[in-house]
């Protein structure tokens, strides 16, 4: 029976697996043909990754555990990262950068930064979603981070994946006050734009979570948790409830719209981009909008970010479960989700175009749908859309009873 090799025969085959990789991975910035040496650290992740990542991928896969937005909603660092949001739109968009928050296994369930670095982060799957421990991704600075338990860089060809070569990426592990890692804080950006004040940057900010980790462990009076809401837009009938108990909020419209704005697009507005979003050309003073942010956030017992406004508290709302529900491809929990128009009655710019987008996603995927019964019900809160109940007709078979309602909805649309 052969004798298992030792770690020495290990090592050298591991060797000869890098020798076919590390001549190739020189450093932008380098002499032409010259090539960095690797760390130690980088060289044993590498000997560690090799078994179970190709260098040769494209994007980081996608966690098999579904959509990440509940998990993010539960983890312990939600409530400390979401009170840091503004300052962490600031410092992405500023310099640069996209910001990605991982749970304790790698895997990303929060970013920010301005859209250009956000479309070439979401290239790569870094995202919330992708996964970024060793064993998926290999080496890279997340995945360092969470084994060593200190924090990392990592730039460019010292990724095992050529993909990133592109990329430098500063983070840093967030302990909780028993001291587990709870997850990884990271800054990450095109290698021309590293920063020699990225790392204290990073480490920075996690000594401030760490710190608001503990104040709500030990802290005087042991913080209550932030009420839950759920945001009910679609349709004729909106509502505020608190959950779980369902009592339901005033607010005033201007403020459902802005916690609708809010909700659709959790990475948040700048007070310029929401303002516009509410008001158009409208003249209305900056202390007016800013009164209107000020009464929300005191209905909602804060909750909102300041800078950079975004939602500290989890909100579920009926119009995110319907694009949620799109994205998965799953029409049929769109459809139940689907009330009616987004807030029908608002005039507000960001509303109506939001309002479109939904209209237009929902009727889309119910003509691309096979299902009949899709058809029908859109048919029903969409009386004079003839195309759907032609497509209600062409799926319904001629015996089937409900052709009789498709006919009798075309005919009356194509009267009118």
């Amino acid at each position: 029976m052969p004798q298992r090799p030792d770690l020495r025969q290990r090592r050298a085959v591991l060797e000869h697996e890098w020798s076919h990789w590390v001549p190739r991975l020189s450093v932008p910035g380098t002499r032409p043909g010259g090539s960095a040496a690797l760390r130690h650290e980088v060289t044993e992740s590498w000997a560690r990754s090799l078994g179970s990542v190709d260098p040769g991928r494209d994007s980081a896969p996608v966690t098999d555990g579904g959509p990440v937005h509940q998990r993010w909603t539960s983890s312990p660092l939600y409530r400390p990262v979401s009170g840091l949001a503004g300052e962490l739109h600031s410092i992405a968009e500023d310099a640069g950068f996209v910001t990605a928050v991982t749970d304790e296994s790698g895997t990303i369930l929060w970013t920010c930064g301005g859209p250009t670095m956000r479309r070439k982060a979401e290239r790569v799957n870094f995202a919330p979603g992708g996964r970024w421990d060793e064993q998926a991704m290999g080496t890279n600075a997340l995945s360092l981070a969470l084994r060593t338990g200190r924090p990392s860089s990592v730039f460019s060809a010292e990724h095992l994946v050529s993909a990133l070569h592109g990329w430098v990426c500063y983070c840093a592990p967030v302990h909780g006050p028993d001291g587990r890692v709870l997850g990884v804080l990271d800054l990450s950006t095109t290698w021309d734009r590293s920063h020699p004040l990225a790392m204290s940057t990073v480490r920075t900010l996690v000594s401030t979570i760490e710190a608001r980790l503990t104040t709500e462990h030990n802290g005087p009076g042991r913080p209550s948790r932030l009420p839950r809401l759920r945001l009910s837009c679609l349709g004729a009938e909106q509502a505020v409830q608190a959950v779980p108990d369902g009592r339901n909020l005033p607010l005033r419209p201007r403020q459902v719209e802005i916690l609708t704005l809010l909700a659709l697009e959790p990475d948040g507005f700048s007070p310029e981009r929401l303002r516009a979003a509410l008001y158009g050309d409208r003249p209305v003073t900056a202390s007016t909008f800013k009164a209107e942010i000020s009464h929300l956030r005191r209905a909602l017992g804060g909750g909102i970010a300041p800078r950079r406004y975004a939602l500290t508290l989890p909100v579920s709302c009926d119009a995110a479960d319907v694009l949620r529900a799109l994205e998965q491809g799953d029409t049929d929990t769109a459809l139940r989700h689907y009330g009616g128009p987004l807030l029908p009655r608002s005039e507000a710019p960001g509303i109506e175009e939001w309002r479109t987008r939904l209209e237009v996603a929902v009727r889309e995927a119910v003509l691309a749908s096979a299902r009949p019964d899709h058809a029908l019900r859109y048919g029903e809160r969409a009386p004079y859309d003839a195309e759907i109940h032609e497509h209600a007709l062409r799926l319904l078979g001629p015996a089937d009873t409900r052709r009789a309602i498709a006919a009798g909805r075309l005919t009356t649309a194509l009267r009118d």
